[in-house]
């Protein structure tokens, strides 16, 4: 019998279990089950004893890649090697192949918690859209496309930003699976990002300054998320590195904050210095948010997460969009001006100090801010401490000025 996809098809179950065999084809033949089931069977002689194996079910397994399957396990006969005993080894690797599932926990714990300090953030994503689809599924057996068609799924629901920044820890993991040996390749590669970003150029103005600031006194949210937003604009530092501030890293006394390489972006350590209005807050933070090891408590004595004080700013502040309808926030519009986001405050910061006179480089050292070239990483280690202090002094009394509507005296600090 010559097999086509239509007589296959017409192959119908018996009592008992029956095979069909290929005129042409040694040994290749397809077997029926009582059930109805229709798997593709191999049956030769190997070293004087007879076997058997079986390749897959039909209609997965079309008649086409059956064929190439029996062809490929003949030249393995002729060979002298056992088809059977390959397929054996192979089931054995697969079984031990590890799941996505199994993936996604190594990588977080072998990688991400080690090197960074948004872990818990890959992790969310993770488990949130990863898992869900792929956990059960073997990591060797994704494909470029299933991650695609991922992408595609979070595009449509309405997050084309959350799609890029999945995209970006999947492929993370993925290449950090190669490096281990889990997979000789990444389904990632030549993936380019689901959406287009626009870099952000939102910087308050000083009318919006000072409603900003006035707005956070009325505003719903915890003191800790009203000191760290201020701490924000004051001090011109990261939402993380504000956020999880410990009290072993400040120094009141002498007007030092240092963070510690572990929670620098750039993995060095950062000294930041405290003017008065920065040291007032920290005073603030001490007698009014209890004791603990964190600057900035959350309930359950851990510090309060970098996306609550986002958050906090989306519940209290209308968004306005082109193309969607304006956002109401839950407690109401406290700050009463256009959309911002934590980092703009860092933003509006960086440019009031440069509009001030501060030079740039000055500003790019209290940013904490990696300046390229073999020189400033290898040979230059001045701390620039001085220069930092005159840059958020200045800044100090430009945003005392802002705040209490008086025009502060400022020195230009340029080099000449």
């Amino acid at each position: 019998m010559k097999f086509t996809d239509a007589k296959i098809r017409a192959l119908k179950p018996k009592s008992s279990r029956y095979e069909i065999w290929e005129g042409g084809r040694n040994g290749f033949g397809i077997r029926i089950s009582p059930h109805g089931r229709k798997s593709w069977v191999f049956m030769y002689w190997f070293e004087g004893t007879q076997k058997r194996m079986t390749f897959g079910i039909y209609p997965e397994m079309t008649l086409e890649k059956a064929h190439s399957s029996h062809a490929k396990v003949r030249e393995q006969l002729i060979k002298g090697i056992d088809p059977n005993e390959l397929l054996i080894q192979a089931n054995i690797a697969h079984r031990g192949s590890p799941a996505v599932s199994q993936l996604v926990n190594e990588y977080i714990e072998k990688w991400a918690k080690p090197r960074k300090r948004t872990w818990e953030e890959d992790a969310r994503m993770l488990s949130k859209d990863v898992i869900p689809q792929f956990g059960k599924r073997k990591a060797k057996d994704i494909k470029r496309r299933d991650i695609v068609l991922l992408m595609d799924g979070i595009v449509e629901r309405g997050s084309p930003i959350t799609a890029n920044r999945t995209l970006r820890v999947i492929k993370k993991m993925f290449s950090f699976a190669v490096k281990r040996g889990v997979l000789d390749a990444s389904p990632c590669v030549e993936i380019d990002p689901p959406a287009k970003e626009n870099q952000r150029e939102r910087v308050l103005t000083e009318e919006e300054i000072k409603m900003f600031w006035l707005g956070l006194d009325k505003a719903k949210m915890s003191d800790a998320t009203r000191l760290v937003l201020k701490l924000l604009l004051i001090t011109a530092q990261r939402k993380g590195e504000v956020s999880q501030a410990e009290w072993s890293e400040i120094d009141l006394k002498n007007g030092w904050w240092t963070i510690p390489k572990e929670r620098s972006k750039n993995e060095r350590i950062h000294r930041v210095p405290l003017s008065p209005m920065a040291i007032d807050i920290f005073r603030q933070a001490k007698v009014r948010l209890g004791d603990s090891k964190w600057v900035f408590p959350s309930s359950k004595d851990q510090p309060i997460t970098p996306r609550s004080i986002s958050r906090a700013i989306r519940n209290n502040s209308e968004k306005i969009s082109s193309d969607k309808p304006k956002h109401t926030p839950p407690y109401g519009d406290f700050f009463k001006i256009d959309h911002f986001v934590p980092h703009d405050l860092r933003r509006t910061a960086t440019s009031m100090m440069t509009g001030s006179g501060v030079d740039e480089l000055h500003v790019s050292k209290v940013l904490n801010h990696t300046i390229s070239g073999v020189t400033s990483r290898h040979y230059n280690h001045y701390t620039y401490d001085k220069e930092k202090q005159q840059a958020l002094e200045t800044w100090d009394r430009k945003l005392t000025g802002i705040l209490t509507g008086k025009k502060a005296k400022i020195v230009n600090l340029k080099r000449k």
